[in-house]
């Protein structure tokens, strides 16, 4: 599960490192790194990190989602939730919540535009991340007992607010 973690953490830092420099300063992520640097400075960095390094829109828009999923897919794996006596796995969460994402913003209920090159781009990174990442775990309720595995598992889901866009 450790050398999982560093795949994890690679793949937060390549879409931290896309949000800050390449999309809207709007999101949250990036209204908290300007707040800790100030926008002259920000602004400053970003342009010339943007400059230096261009990237696809596909790069910019797609792959942040995609490794995200990556992410909270290694991270779901082995895990499920009890409901009554039925028992749901969590590796199957990232993929729906992506798809559902995707046609929410279709019928404009959030921000953002629906787009297949998302969604395919989601399934190829879950689909990663379930059947060609490997490693070995038992089985575990994420919440009986509440360990390390399960805090890293939820704060990974907790991460994608960092990218909601504020509406000033």
């Amino acid at each position: 599960m450790k050398r999982n973690y560093a795949f994890i953490l690679l793949s937060l830092l390549i879409s931290l490192f896309i949000y800050l420099f390449y999309r809207t300063q709007r999101t949250v992520v990036n209204e908290i790194f300007i707040s800790l640097l100030s926008a002259g400075k920000y602004h400053a960095l970003k342009e010339k990190i943007s400059g230096a390094i261009p990237l696809n829109k596909y790069i910019i828009y797609s792959l942040p989602e995609g490794l995200w999923v990556f992410c909270i897919t290694l991270t779901s794996k082995f895990l499920f939730i009890r409901l009554g006596k039925r028992e749901i796995d969590l590796v199957f969460i990232p993929l729906i919540y992506c798809i559902g994402l995707e046609f929410m913003q279709l019928f404009h209920f959030t921000n953002g535009r629906f787009d297949f090159w998302d969604i395919g781009v989601s399934f190829l990174f879950w689909s990663i991340a379930k059947y060609r990442v490997k490693h070995v775990q038992i089985r575990q309720n994420i919440l009986q007992p509440y360990t390390a595995r399960s805090f890293v598992c939820i704060f990974s889901y907790g991460i994608v607010y960092l990218a909601h866009v504020v509406n000033n």
